[in-house]
């Protein structure tokens, strides 16, 4: 039986899509377990999902610290040797880096032990890891073309989707919120971490809404959670408004809903994989700018509408949403856009390329 480890960690947009992965190598019989960072986000999420992780000691690099980027890069460079362990100790036929800063020292510790390396990459640029690493890696699956990146080893898979959003079933999503078959329905998040902006201009716009025209799923992050269950209690019209604090995927909020209002990281292909029209408001200060990039994307092909964060208010969120919830021509035609960009077999073709590099 083959052995792999993937190293991937820091945010939901790293785990996920790696978990999508490992669902899939193992159901061709492989042993999956991941490589991760103490404190973070996969800590939780991969075991839940069933596989076991080790966990590195590491920080992410604070481009505006130099102190305290020095600091994060020696740790990054003394988490090595431990990896190499750790690697050799799950007796890894290959490994995959799926993103997160546990993906340097994972993807040096391979190299060096001359292991099958994948990378995947879900954003419009390379992030600081598979920079350093995609000219040593026998393949890099890309979720976009990247200028620049066009070489033997690079293939476009797409972001890998998880089976829990692929095969999100309408009726049983819509019967768990309570939402009648021919309502409207509005999804609202932010990410794993909560968007201030957003979940701010949601609460105040729709939880004093007299008149039920469209439903709400709210996923709040952790951070505003408290605040924004305390204005909906106080509220005398918030029903049909659903808040959830965290989901660990998406597939029944996506599902249910007619309409995203969203940011727009490497969620744009959860919706697309269900064909969900959106409105984004990318999170001005992605590295690179990665989310704007993602968002538009999306607004060229005609499957969204893009917000500057500056720009987001009350009022603006409840007037787009307005605009395209009672428009059914408009909502369709979005909807076909989106669909149109699905890449439903990404995470199939990333765990193909890993067995043929093994």
């Amino acid at each position: 039986m083959a052995n792999v480890v993937i190293a991937a960690g820091g945010t939901a947009g790293h785990v996920v899509p790696a978990l999508a992965i490992a669902d899939e190598l193992r159901d061709k019989g492989v042993e999956v377990s991941f490589l991760g960072a103490r404190g973070r986000l996969e800590a939780e999420l991969v075991p839940k999902a069933g596989y076991e992780v080790d966990l590195l000691d590491l920080s992410g690099i604070d481009r505006k610290n130099p102190i305290k980027a020095a600091r994060a890069a020696a740790q990054a460079a003394a988490a090595i040797p431990r990896a190499r362990k750790l690697i050799q100790g799950r007796g890894a036929d290959a490994v995959i880096g799926g993103g997160g800063f546990v993906a340097g020292p994972a993807g040096v510790a391979a190299r060096r032990m001359k292991l099958p390396l994948v990378l995947t990459e879900a954003d419009r640029h390379l992030g600081l890891a598979n920079r350093l690493l995609a000219k040593r890696a026998d393949r890099v699956c890309l979720a976009f073309e990247i200028e620049g990146m066009d070489g033997a080893n690079v293939r476009i898979t797409g972001r890998p989707v998880g089976r829990a959003v692929l095969n999100a079933d309408r009726t049983r999503a819509r019967a768990r919120f309570g939402i009648d078959a021919d309502d409207r329905c509005l999804l609202v998040m932010g990410g794993s971490q909560g968007a201030r902006s957003i979940n701010m201009a949601a609460v105040e716009s729709l939880a004093e809404r007299p008149g039920r025209d469209f439903d709400v799923i709210h996923v709040s992050g952790s951070r505003d959670y408290t605040a924004i269950r305390q204005r909906l209690d106080a509220a005398e019209h918030a029903d049909g408004y659903t808040l959830l604090e965290y989901e660990p995927d998406m597939g029944d909020g996506i599902a249910a809903s007619d309409l995203a209002f969203a940011r727009s990281g490497a969620s744009v292909f959860e919706l697309a994989a269900l064909g969900r029209a959106a409105v984004l408001v990318p999170y001005p200060y992605a590295t690179a700018d990665h989310q704007t990039a993602n968002a538009n994307w999306m607004a060229e092909a005609g499957a969204a509408v893009v917000v500057p964060d500056a720009e987001l208010d009350a009022d603006r969120l409840l007037s787009e949403a307005m605009a395209i919830l009672g428009d059914p021509e408009r909502l369709e035609a979005m909807s076909a856009a989106s669909r149109s960009l699905a890449r439903p077999n990404a995470a199939a073709d990333v765990a193909t390329e890993v067995l043929a590099g093994r």
